[in-house]
């Protein structure tokens, strides 16, 4: 179990609930929450998400990664345009923050 703030992502169930409600996630975006949820806190590069995500034919397709981790925002975030638990390095990746 991860816990960033009201989210909590359930590893072993692979599900993820905000306040104790259901959040609804594609297989993608669940995907990509569980890769930031395994290196809680640490700096994922893009390269590193679309090769576990998508597998090495994608490492250069990062357009697939942010549209992804902005539906991911605004399912999970309170305000999706300032986020607080899936941060954006510029130029690097994203990382997960927990508490």
């Amino acid at each position: 179990m991860v816990e960033a703030g009201p989210i909590r992502i359930d590893l072993e169930q692979q599900s993820v609930t905000i306040d104790g409600r259901l959040v609804h996630l594609t297989p993608r975006e669940y995907r990509i929450l569980r890769v930031l949820a395994l290196n809680p806190g640490k700096l994922l590069t893009h390269r590193m998400i679309l090769n576990e995500v998508w597998g090495p034919a994608y490492r250069s397709e990062s357009n697939y990664l942010h549209v992804y981790v902005s539906q991911l925002r605004r399912k999970l975030e309170p305000d999706p345009s300032r986020p607080r638990y899936l941060l954006t390095e510029p130029g690097a990746g994203y990382r997960l923050v927990v508490p």
